[in-house]
């Protein structure tokens, strides 16, 4: 190839940013020796929405051509994305909340554990140890997150059966703003973690169970941080600096990971990834406001004038680049070693162009090279990082059971009264 033509091609590829052919071949290759992670994806969630929880009829080793639309996950696309460990989300939504919202989290873990009992490519890992191992077998590390702190119900107790149960994350808050931590997306009431919020922190800490901050407010984020002992993480959420979303993480609190040790695993959600999405969708939401509050009785009519704004407003797709951008933004701000993946696959309605599904996940990792990132910094990225975390909240754990016992506070609990001060005259 003469030099003018391989001038004319490198020109080419930095015009339509789309990485070649062959960083994608290598990309599939450094992920087969050093697999995907993946922080977040709600396939047990879909499992009871469309399913009713009955994973008996769902053909998960490779759903067929007229259902594969309709999910983003399914072990023959894991294997093609080579996506070699999961934490499987038991998320419940955030009105869920009381022993109602403790049962459905419970029932959400046993159609996880249903699920990778189901089929030989999954295996359940408790550890760092088993998801290493699972993965070196070629068999997928299935774990467990629960998405939202209304999922223990207030208890320290349920918590601890949680863990028990194999949940290896809790995310502190959901959507709403609980009992005792601020949401991002909800008005706050705490300025970040109560006395009972800490409390909870610290047992996590004991349990050896991840802290994740994603959903949470900025003051939960340091409030936790603070508290915490052991690593964070953020199980599915991007730089608040390259997408201005509530739900992403500011360039302050991407500045402590470094010395909290902990990880942000890059999210393919499309508002969190692109700001003109982001604000596409506030302006969505304010025009079904305003339609609302013009037409209270007529939730047809609502739809009908909503579908025809959208029609007029086509909603701006993210791209696989603009998630790499995010990347790019946490090694510049909090550096290499506190990065990781975390998808949201099967808890988004849409997702990146190039990222369409979980087989798609090498596009990120090749559009990564591309951009001069070497094979050590793709293997951090797609395991190790997350897997340091899993090994130093272990050793974390193992030193606080041995100076304490389990955490017997209750959120209603009353403050100690401090001693009585006594003024008389002497």
């Amino acid at each position: 190839m003469t030099r003018s033509i391989l001038l004319a091609t490198a020109a080419l590829l930095l015009t339509t940013g789309f990485a070649p052919a062959d960083d994608l071949t290598r990309a599939k290759a450094i992920l087969a020796k050093t697999p995907v992670i993946d922080g977040h994806n709600d396939v047990p969630w879909g499992v009871r929405q469309k399913l009713r929880g009955k994973t008996a009829g769902f053909a998960f080793e490779r759903l067929p051509d007229n259902e594969r639309s309709d999910w983003h996950t399914d072990i023959e696309r894991m294997r093609d994305g080579r996506v070699g460990g999961q934490f499987w989300s038991v998320y419940i939504d955030a009105g869920m909340t009381g022993p109602d919202g403790v049962q459905a989290t419970l029932e959400q873990v046993d159609i996880t554990r249903r699920l990778i009992d189901r089929y030989e490519a999954l295996e359940f890992a408790g550890n760092a140890a088993e998801t290493a191992r699972i993965m070196k077998r070629g068999r997928i590390a299935s774990l467990m997150g629960a998405e939202g702190g209304h999922s223990i119900g207030n208890s320290l107790a349920v918590l601890r059966q949680l863990h028990a149960l194999g949940v290896g994350y809790m995310t502190l808050t959901h959507s709403k703003t609980i009992d005792w931590a601020d949401s991002a997306t909800d008005a706050p009431k705490h300025d970040g973690l109560t006395p009972f919020g800490v409390e909870v922190v610290k047992e996590m800490n004991r349990l050896g169970m991840l802290v994740d901050l994603s959903h949470v407010a900025p003051a939960t984020m340091n409030d936790a941080i603070d508290a915490s002992v052991a690593p964070v993480i953020f199980s599915h959420s991007n730089a608040k600096a390259v997408a201005d979303h509530p739900r992403n993480v500011p360039d302050d609190v991407l500045k402590r990971l470094p010395g909290n040790g902990g990880v942000i695993m890059v999210t393919f959600v499309q508002p969190f990834t692109s700001q003109a999405t982001a604000e596409w969708d506030a302006r969505q939401s304010a025009e079904e406001a305003r339609l609302k509050s013009r037409n209270p009785a007529d939730a047809a009519a609502v739809k009908s004038a909503l579908d025809a704004w959208v029609a007029a407003n086509p909603r701006p797709r993210a791209t696989v680049q603009q998630v790499a951008d995010h990347v790019d933004h946490v090694r510049k701000v909090a550096g290499i070693d506190h990065i990781g993946i975390g998808s949201d696959y099967d808890g988004i309605p849409n997702t990146p162009v190039d990222l369409e599904d979980v087989a798609a996940v090498p596009n990120l990792f090749a559009e990564l090279l591309r951009r001069g990132y070497s094979e050590a910094d793709l293997g951090k990225i797609a395991q190790g990082n997350i897997l340091r975390v899993m090994r130093q909240a272990e050793v974390v754990a193992a030193r606080l059971q041995k100076e304490r016992g389990p955490n017997e506070t209750r959120i209603d609990d009353k403050p100690a009264t401090p001693p009585a001060i006594d003024d008389r005259p002497r």
